[in-house]
């Protein structure tokens, strides 16, 4: 018997990467899955792929930086399948920007989807979680939740904020006796569609930012990073990085401690595409 067979797991972000190759191995394993995403096309394909495996599947257009709708989608949720076991907090947006040139809006729009989403949909599924008896919460975070990296304070911002957000939930849960697991996923360069899907502040070469994440930085499948985080759940992992850079560089950032910025900025300065 798989651990994930007969439970309900909810993933958001699931039109898409990550989020699609979860749904797919948990439908593998015999879940039952709550899919949404504010990619309807993108979520339909991944629907008909965990269908055609046998998944009973609900699907629904969500956006989670509205809280009153993910409020009500979890109790949708609940009420449709009678009980929730998991939920893999996913969905996420990319911005590339220097502080000096990025707007107030930009950086309320990533910490509303990146942050904000992970926190409304932990709190509106969190009591059904704890009633399961069996609950697992799972909150993307990033490489960039390790590191800092110029042109991301935005994204750092937010993906720092899911960790520390994260690794408090499940101190709580472990000093409240509840019966939920607590993971916080840190991918490295993951083969997905956020670099082209990314905003990004005026004169930045958008073009050339997404050619040279998928040339250089998209390393791994993501059907690769879903099997990591499923094992990781299977075993009750506090904290899962995906990829060897992952790896390598949450280890430079901490036995270098700051000195890690410097070495980051050269090699930015020496690699990344230049702003038009």
């Amino acid at each position: 018997m798989s651990k994930f067979d007969g439970k309900v797991a909810v993933i958001t972000g699931a039109g898409s990467g990550i989020g699609r190759a979860l749904a797919l191995d948990l439908a593998k394993r015999g879940a039952k899955l709550a899919l949404s995403d504010i990619d309807t096309e993108g979520l339909a394909e991944t629907v008909r792929q965990a269908e055609a495996l046998g998944a009973e599947v609900k699907s629904d257009r969500l956006n989670v930086a509205e809280r009153e709708a993910v409020l009500a989608y979890a109790d949708a949720v609940h009420a449709h399948f009678g009980k929730v076991n998991q939920i893999y907090n996913n969905a996420g947006i990319a911005y590339n920007g220097d502080v000096e040139n990025t707007a107030f809006k930009d950086i309320e729009r990533i910490m509303d989807v990146d942050f904000w989403g992970v926190v409304n949909g932990t709190k509106a599924f969190l009591p059904y979680l704890i009633e399961s008896g069996d609950g697992a919460i799972v909150n993307v975070s990033s490489l960039f939740g390790l590191i800092a990296v110029p042109g991301q304070a935005a994204y750092n911002a937010a993906k720092f904020a899911v960790r520390g957000f994260t690794e408090a939930l499940r101190q709580e849960m472990i000093v409240n006796k509840h019966p939920v697991k607590v993971t916080c996923v840190h991918p490295g360069g993951i083969k997905t569609a956020v670099a082209r899907n990314a905003t990004f502040a005026e004169g930045q070469d958008a073009a050339s930012f997404a050619e040279f994440f998928d040339k250089r930085l998209a390393i791994h499948s993501p059907e690769m990073a879903a099997r990591t985080i499923t094992k990781a759940v299977e075993k009750g992992e506090a904290r899962v990085l995906i990829g060897w850079e992952a790896k390598a560089l949450d280890v430079m950032a901490r036995a270098g401690g700051s000195y890690y910025q410097r070495v980051v900025a050269e090699s930015v300065s020496r690699f990344m595409p230049k702003a038009q």
